[in-house]
């Protein structure tokens, strides 16, 4: 499909309680419809607490919840959780389609000013996932300061960021949200939380969809709830990077471990 409606959440979060978060965003999704996605911040069943490694909904909670949502919107459902699993926690993002299936993406860089990374292990794998014609880049939060991570390897037309990204630091999210976009040629949206956590840090939300030319397409209202919409189109960004092909020169690169 050559057009995408996505829809972005940028809600509070009630600390630690999992059940309450999902009853406040079933009552948004709710009234929403003709969506193909819809974005919730990172960690929206608990807020960012580095207790959720621990203490958090189990992901068969979560996936059964989600799928309920994507069923009944006819949309995909993205957003990150705390997720114990056999080998350690990860804060993992679950991306739901209305058929039930699901794909995730794990965490890759851990915020270790929280010390994330000593109750959190590090995703190993890159992912970009297919739906409805689009293919997508999902990345958590401290990712987006990394860009060889998300470098475009003409392999992703979206990318996703979702956060808890403080107000102290706005500055820096919204910059990198539109560099993202720029030197990727790529749309990007970014959702983040509003609201007081439960370690006494704000978050101002400042969400944003923005095209491949880093142009605003919608911005969340600053420490308030909000609920950003945009149509984006395939065929745009396909005949932007043919007419200004600055991918052609990128410099050739491989990760390592």
């Amino acid at each position: 499909m050559s057009t995408l409606n996505i829809t972005v959440l940028q809600q509070p979060l009630v600390w630690m309680d999992g059940e309450a978060n999902l009853r406040h965003f079933a009552t948004l999704l709710s009234t929403l419809g003709g969506r193909d996605m819809i974005i919730l911040p990172e960690m929206f069943t608990t807020g960012f607490a580095m207790e959720a490694a621990n203490n958090a909904l189990p992901q068969a909670r979560v996936v059964e919840w989600m799928q309920q949502w994507a069923a009944a919107t006819d949309a995909m459902i993205a957003g990150s959780a705390a997720i114990s699993t056999p080998t350690g926690a990860v804060n993992r993002f679950l991306l739901v389609e209305p058929g039930g299936a699901v794909q995730v993406y794990d965490k890759r860089h851990l915020f270790r000013m929280a010390d994330e990374h000593h109750h959190y292990q590090a995703g190993v794998e890159r992912r970009v996932v297919e739906w409805r014609g689009w293919r997508i880049l999902p990345l958590v939060c401290y990712d987006l300061r990394f860009p060889v991570w998300s470098r475009n390897r003409q392999d992703y037309d979206l990318l996703l960021c979702v956060a808890n990204w403080p107000a102290r630091r706005a500055a820096h999210w919204q910059t990198l949200l539109a560099a993202r976009a720029i030197e990727n040629q790529a749309y990007v949206a970014g959702c983040n939380r509003v609201g007081i956590d439960g370690n006494g840090h704000q978050y101002s939300g400042d969400s944003l969809i923005i095209d491949p030319q880093g142009n605003e397409l919608a911005r969340g209202t600053a420490n308030q709830p909000a609920r950003l919409d945009a149509a984006l189109s395939l065929d745009n960004v396909l005949s932007y990077r043919e007419a200004f092909p600055a991918w052609r020169d990128a410099d050739s690169f491989s990760l390592n471990g």
